[in-house]
């Protein structure tokens, strides 16, 4: 068995536990990003279906072929999303999670009626109010959520990348809160450090790279 096989499977089952005692549902997104095809094709042979990926030209090139030949596999963008990529990003990607501005609204709104394409989208908060991440501030999420909602777009969530240096627990209960508040089902937060405190506060889509495919080079 691959070792990344063996990885996911002890994340599925710390997952498993953790779903049955919070009474949710949480899918596990393998965040492939720099790893090379070679790589990930175990994965995507043992069955698993959620990639995740930082860059748009990146995943074209990895990801074109195989899924055409593999409907089942639904791929994430987590990375910034800059405004003339949108384009090709909304043709690949299933799933936005860094949807973070109006002029980026704007454009998938147009991507969106141009070619009938609908991907799922989650608001990227900066809940760290880092100068140096991308994100919503809390202050205005109010207001950018309604003009998502003005533009249609399919909104599953919020999500959240909390400061590195700190204790994350805190922030994925304000991120719950923020969540509840807008009465959204889905919630993108926890990576392979704090995906299990993560869960404990309802997070639904988790997004693993390290302990799934080991560190990067």
């Amino acid at each position: 068995m691959h070792e990344t096989i063996k990885n996911l499977l002890k994340i599925e089952q710390n997952v498993k536990t953790k779903n049955s005692s919070n009474l949710i549902s949480t899918k596990i997104v393998a965040v492939s990003k720099t790893f090379k095809i070679d790589h990930i094709m175990p994965l995507v042979n043992h069955g698993h279906q959620d990639y995740g990926e930082n860059k748009v030209q990146e995943a074209i090139d990895k990801w074109s072929d195989i899924k055409k030949n593999n409907k089942n596999i639904k791929l994430h963008l987590i990375g910034r999303l800059q405004t003339n990529k949108v384009k090709f990003a909304v043709r690949l990607f299933d799933y936005i999670h860094s949807l973070d501005s109006k002029k980026l609204a704007d454009k998938i709104a147009a991507q969106v009626k141009e070619n009938n394409l609908h991907p799922k989208l989650f608001i990227q908060v900066n809940i760290g109010k880092e100068k140096q991440k991308s994100g919503v501030d809390e202050n205005n999420l109010d207001e950018f959520y309604d003009y998502c909602m003005s533009l249609n777009l399919n909104i599953l969530g919020l999500m959240c990348i909390p400061p590195f240096n700190e204790k994350s627990t805190e922030y994925f209960k304000k991120m719950s809160e923020l969540n509840r508040k807008y009465n959204f089902k889905e919630l993108s937060m926890g990576m392979s450090s704090d995906y299990m405190n993560a869960i404990d506060y309802g997070s639904t889509y988790i997004r693993i790279g390290t302990e799934i495919f080991g560190k990067r080079t």
